[in-house]
């Protein structure tokens, strides 16, 4: 049994949050940013807009897609950093917000990585029997998480989310089956002060904000993706000169040029929309995912490379086939 993508849906905020605007609150320059991070602007949710919110209307978009209702659901995993409370999880929020009937919901939480671990642990339950229609999701609501006068992390983030369905589907157990065929999960809580955030409700009883030491983080970024890559397509038994589409965290425009290059892979299978989106965490690989598949590019039967690196650190990599 395979668990393929059979419906992708995503949802940004109405607000535009320029790098003129940010110039006007922080030092920094619209100059700056692009020519650091490739970010020409990014999205904040209204006021009274949650991160549940932004959830609903990604799965929605993902259900339509997959000609699926909420009837149909039997599984919620919300990939987040910020949840709307610290419980109940946003995944059984989402699951009311929606009507979906009883069934398993929670929450992943490994930041960046997130959406990556949360179709790992989705393929546990599809693939096993477990599930049937499996809803996965990244959102993210970063915007409140940031301190604006720290120029060096107050430009990066967005607010964004992006949805999955998850079905069975029998396979014949090659590469040429659709679905989630591989995954490389990775973490090392030794570079945890590389990438935080300074405030948790166990320890200062505050939200807090990201931190982060950005030539540091670039550094293993780079070394670190490119090995979870390697690893998912050595398991899958596929070369990565076969990926057709390499589908990354949008983490900064100079990481994602760097794994590709260190990758051998052409630029022109990039999927990037940093620069529109900035980086929405758990949400921008599905959010990468559904412009790709809304513009033409990434067709049906097609392999393509998620992978994600974020604080703590984690990373990781997943090889699907759609």
């Amino acid at each position: 049994m395979r668990s393929i993508v059979t419906g992708v849906g995503a949802y940004l905020p109405e607000t535009v949050v320029s790098n003129d605007y940010l110039a006007k609150i922080v030092e920094t320059s619209d100059e700056w940013i692009k020519e650091r991070t490739g970010i020409h602007q990014r999205r904040r949710a209204a006021e009274g807009q949650f991160t549940s919110d932004l959830a609903v209307e990604a799965a929605r978009e993902a259900l339509k897609a997959a000609g699926r209702t909420p009837a149909d659901v039997d599984l919620i995993i919300v990939a987040t950093t910020t949840p709307d409370l610290t419980f109940p999880a946003t995944a059984a929020i989402v699951q009311r917000k929606l009507g979906v009937p009883v069934c398993p919901a929670f929450d992943v939480q490994a930041v960046c990585s997130g959406f990556v671990y949360a179709l790992s642990v989705a393929d546990g339950f599809t693939a096993r029997g477990h599930a049937k229609c499996a809803l996965v999701i990244g959102a993210e609501t970063l915007t409140r998480i940031l301190d604006y006068t720290d120029r060096g992390t107050c430009v990066l983030f967005g607010d964004g989310a992006g949805a999955v369905v998850v079905e069975a589907l029998e396979g014949q157990g090659t590469t040429a089956d659709r679905g989630l065929l591989s995954f490389a999960l990775r973490s090392d809580g030794n570079k945890q002060d590389l990438l935080y955030v300074d405030g948790g409700p166990s320890s200062t009883g505050t939200v807090g904000h990201i931190r982060m030491v950005g030539n540091q983080v670039f550094r293993h970024a780079v070394v670190n993706i490119a090995e979870a890559v390697e690893a998912a397509c050595e398991k899958a038994g596929v070369a990565v000169a076969d990926i057709d589409w390499f589908v990354p965290h949008q983490a900064n425009h100079r990481i994602l040029m760097g794994v590709a290059h260190r990758l051998g892979l052409d630029e022109a299978k990039v999927i990037s929309t940093v620069a529109l989106h900035a980086n929405t965490s758990a949400a921008s690989i599905p959010l990468a995912l559904a412009v790709g598949i809304a513009d033409g590019r990434v067709k049906p039967g097609q392999l393509v490379l998620l992978e994600a690196m974020g604080g703590g650190f984690t990373w990781g990599a997943c090889l699907l086939r759609l």
